[in-house]
């Protein structure tokens, strides 16, 4: 009995230690998040961002492109997207996430999606 409680707590300490890791991506992941940016009531990321095979896209912010690269650190794009005033004060982007206009699931969704740009 002993043995077994020391292996469980050892089994459960190695877990606890292990990194997180994220899953990848399914391909209904990635189409979401291409729907939810294209969203014009949604993300309407077109509206300020060109990016993949949007039309008529705006200027006012950065181009879409290289994603991944640009941000390696996805929990920091994610931060951007939530709430951009605080990287930002003057942005005009909208702070998705503190005016609860996508969920984290769905902002989640779109990330998933731009880092196949």
């Amino acid at each position: 009995m002993r043995k077994t409680i020391i292996a469980m707590s050892f089994t459960t300490l190695a877990l606890g230690a292990a990194p997180h890791v994220v899953a990848e991506p399914s391909q209904a992941d990635i189409d979401r998040g291409k729907e939810l940016a294209f969203s014009r009531k949604d993300g309407n990321c077109l509206a300020c961002h060109k990016m993949d095979d949007g039309k008529l896209t705006g200027t006012i912010g950065p181009e879409l492109v290289d994603m991944k690269t640009r941000y390696p650190d996805r929990e920091m794009l994610f931060k951007r997207i939530w709430d951009e005033t605080k990287f930002n004060p003057v942005t005009v982007m909208p702070p998705f996430g503190k005016h609860m206009i996508m969920s984290k699931d769905e902002i989640n969704r779109v990330i998933d999606y731009l880092y196949t740009l």
